[in-house]
């Protein structure tokens, strides 16, 4: 099993006030997009726009299976919504995206993530 780096860099506006923090992104064949939460069949996006807009295909563009991305960062930034996970290194244990699965090898310096955001104050994450 080899190991994984993370694919993104942190996402992380600098009016940021809450930074949420996944897990690790699945396997880029499961993407629709580059970004943070990139399974289609994922409703992290459809929820904040049902949250934010009564609108649970506010991000969505349905007839192609994806997710608008910039649409997504446009709203991230004006919002001052920050994105990583709390590995930067992993080993899939199975072949998928479960964080039961995940061997961490790199856990995330998550105080140096915050050092760059100063305005955070909530921190939004998965446990598993």
């Amino acid at each position: 099993m080899s190991i994984e780096t993370h694919p993104f860099e942190p996402f992380l506006p600098k009016n940021a006030k809450i930074l949420f923090l996944g897990s690790f992104p699945p396997q880029p064949h499961r993407w629709c997009m580059p970004f943070y939460y990139p399974n289609w069949i994922n409703d992290f996006w459809r929820i904040m726009g049902l949250i934010h807009f009564n609108d649970k295909d506010r991000f969505c563009i349905i007839k192609e299976k994806r997710f608008n991305e910039q649409a997504i960062k446009d709203f991230c930034t004006q919002n001052g919504l920050a994105f990583y996970d709390t590995a930067t290194e992993i080993r899939r244990l199975k072949d998928n995206a479960s964080d039961a699965f995940l061997e961490v090898i790199t856990p995330t310096d998550i105080p140096a993530l915050l050092q760059k955001i100063r305005l955070c104050d909530t921190i939004v994450t998965t446990i598993s």
